[in-house]
């Protein structure tokens, strides 16, 4: 159940119709709005977090003098991806 709503918006005759342009079968200009919003409320939540996290590590790092090469790290996450993909390869029938 709504039960708020968004201030009116006004864009360009051109956006609208764009936007018009790319909605799916069954969809509205509002739902994909109100989508749009949703992930974009989301994305920056998840990028505040993010920074939140490298700005622990950071100081983490300042503090014990620890720091990691970054050549080393990419490895590492290269490694991990390699793994995550040889064991979905295994799962697939």
């Amino acid at each position: 159940m709504k039960t708020a709503t968004i201030p009116s918006l006004r864009v360009d005759p051109s956006l609208r119709r764009e936007a018009e342009a790319v909605l799916e079968e069954g969809e509205t200009l509002s739902s994909f709005v109100e989508s749009s919003l949703r992930a974009q409320v989301a994305l920056r939540r998840q990028r505040e977090a993010f920074l939140k996290r490298g700005i622990v590590s950071r100081n983490k790092a300042r503090r014990t003098g620890v720091y990691h090469e970054a050549g080393d790290v990419v490895g590492e996450l290269r490694q991990m991806l390699a793994d995550a993909r040889t064991t979905k390869a295994r799962k697939k029938p």
